[in-house]
């Protein structure tokens, strides 16, 4: 180990009515770790700062956003494996973000909304704000498109501000998007979709980076066992969680060829 305590957590897709199933994928993980003499928590953090987290030398298990896998934490943590998850929208390790109106707002086009004010949940979000700079990109010509943009600190947080009408745009995750249906309906049925991003891989599992890859090799190994546990099915059911997919940090690059993409066509920022 990293001579740090061990620590584990899944922050990024973690509603309270899923809350369950995220400690029961864990307990499987965890226990399989120590019988491979790995040592690993019994329990899943929860209510660290990210950043902190992520950059946790003992960080054995965890998850993160592919914007700052690609950036900020480069070299910091490695891949496990990306999950595929059940939800329209996704598509093997891939997914993309719904770009949503309020479902009263009669504009139908994103061309509509120049000059109207985005919502975004983190600005290092790769589907709140990067695949979202990435398919406004193309229809701001280089100039200014939104007013403004408001950070509204989840993507749960930005729906509701498209509802109420305190932003006009705002991009989330397919995922999210899926079990806020499932979860929040009345929420998601005051909003509608006006536009898909372009795909980009999922939010990838991780373990830091100064973990030996004996780690690496036991975590990958004890998480496909999990994910093919009949005794988890109903867990994986309520995450949405179908497969995983092992990919490469070349993988990701899609991620950062958005950001230069919109780069290139003079608009690096939202607003």
């Amino acid at each position: 180990m990293s001579g740090s305590a061990p620590v584990a957590a899944l922050p990024m897709y973690d509603f309270p009515e899923i809350a369950a199933a995220n400690d029961a994928l864990w307990r499987r993980i965890s226990a399989g770790l120590r019988s491979r003499g790995v040592e690993a928590p019994a329990a899943l953090a929860r209510g660290r700062d990210l950043t902190d987290l992520w950059r946790d030398p003992g960080l054995v298990f965890g998850q993160t956003c592919g914007y700052p896998y690609t950036t900020a934490l480069r070299g910091a943590v490695v891949l496990v494996a990306t999950p595929e998850y059940a939800f329209p929208g996704c598509d093997g390790a891939d997914h993309r973000s719904f770009i949503v109106r309020a479902a009263n707002d009669p504009r139908r086009a994103l061309q509509d909304f120049r000059g109207a004010v985005a919502a975004v949940n983190s600005r290092d979000s790769n589907s709140g704000m990067n695949l979202f700079r990435a398919t406004i990109a193309p229809l701001a010509n280089g100039r200014l498109f939104f007013s403004d943009v408001i950070v509204t600190g989840a993507h749960e947080a930005s729906l509701a501000a498209v509802a109420q009408g305190r932003a006009d745009l705002a991009a989330v995750d397919c995922v999210t998007f899926g079990l806020l249906a499932r979860f929040r309906p009345q929420l998601v049925a005051s909003v509608a979709i006006v536009a898909e991003s372009l795909p980009s891989p999922g939010l990838p599992f991780i373990l830091s980076a100064r973990l030996p890859d004996s780690t690496l090799a036991a975590v990958r190994a004890v998480l496909f066992d999990a994910l093919a546990d009949p005794g988890l099915a109903d867990a994986r059911a309520t995450l949405g969680l179908k497969a995983a997919h092992v990919l490469t940090a070349q993988d990701y690059e899609r991620v950062l060829d958005y950001e230069r993409g919109a780069t290139a066509a003079l608009y690096s920022n939202l607003a």
